[in-house]
């Protein structure tokens, strides 16, 4: 798929899913929706169960506040969900899928200087995004808005975490980490690269202990770091996540049920959402 095919098409699923959840009290019929995104019900319905897998009726259920209260009382603590998983620490519950590994105070201090920074924009179920990595692993992954300018905007926010990197295009490095990323792959874990204090970086690892499919509050993570009090602290470490979805801040959502905000768009916080837990439904009837 192009990039442009995949942003007109991530587009039109953004579109139908803000139209179901402003409506969703009384339940749009399928003609409704798309007439909303300006496609026949036909190619709207073929649209939205390739990308999402389900119907999208059943897809706006998952994001309901009540269904995500739900969902959060339901969430264990994540030392526990490691466990759970048989695996025997915290940090290896999702080694499977992704590694992470932080700077040394050296490089964080100059910035990056002396890496090469290869980066290549690609299409994703979720639109164009820009993904940026190293030979030591992915340092960025940013997902494209339709603002003319999404792509430079994209670039100087990571030039400002690796303000003395050299950048250069180089999408022949990043096609297959991109396509990893969406489709991970066990036994060939993503490796990431980041650039944070000591803190963000704590905050980055205790998201990586959330299955995907599932949600946490912040104070799920305040707890998992040791640091229960760290509210606004957490909440903002999670806001300066610089790899979209391979770190899932989007699975961190408000204690009361509500998504809250996300770097990427609220729209896209609740197409990752509801995606994730479409594909965990799946794969749930699929086992049983």
């Amino acid at each position: 798929m192009s990039v442009s095919t995949a942003a007109t098409d991530y587009q039109r699923i953004a579109q139908a899913i803000q139209f179901l959840e402003e409506n969703f009290r009384r339940q749009p019929s399928l003609d409704e929706v798309a007439e909303a995104v300006h496609l026949s019900p036909f190619h709207f319905q073929r649209l939205f169960s390739e990308w999402a897998g389900i119907s999208p009726k059943r897809f706006v259920q998952f994001l309901t506040a009540d269904f995500l209260k739900t969902r959060l009382a339901q969430a264990m603590p994540l030392p526990e969900a490691t466990e759970e998983a048989g695996l025997s620490a915290p940090s290896r519950l999702h080694d499977l899928f992704v590694t992470l590994e932080a700077v040394t105070p050296h490089e964080f201090r100059t910035g990056g200087a002396g890496l090469r920074i290869g980066y290549g924009v690609h299409a994703t179920p979720f639109g164009p995004a820009l993904l940026a990595a190293t030979s030591r692993g992915v340092c960025g992954l940013h997902l494209l808005d339709a603002e003319a300018d999404a792509i430079e905007n994209a670039l100087r926010e990571m030039r400002k975490n690796w303000p003395q990197a050299e950048f250069e295009p180089d999408a022949a490095l990043t096609a297959p980490l991109v396509a990893r990323a969406f489709a991970p792959v066990a036994g060939q874990p993503l490796h990431l690269l980041v650039r944070g204090t000591n803190f963000q970086v704590k905050v980055w690892e205790a998201l990586l202990r959330v299955p995907s499919g599932q949600v946490v509050s912040y104070q799920h993570v305040a707890q998992a770091i040791g640091q229960p009090r760290a509210l606004q602290a957490v909440g903002s470490a999670v806001g300066a996540n610089p790899v979209a979805v391979l770190i899932p801040c989007h699975r961190v959502i408000r204690k009361e049920g509500a998504l809250g905000q996300y770097r990427w768009g609220c729209v896209t916080k609740k197409a990752l959402i509801g995606w994730e837990m479409a594909q965990a439904a799946r794969q749930t009837v699929q086992v049983a």
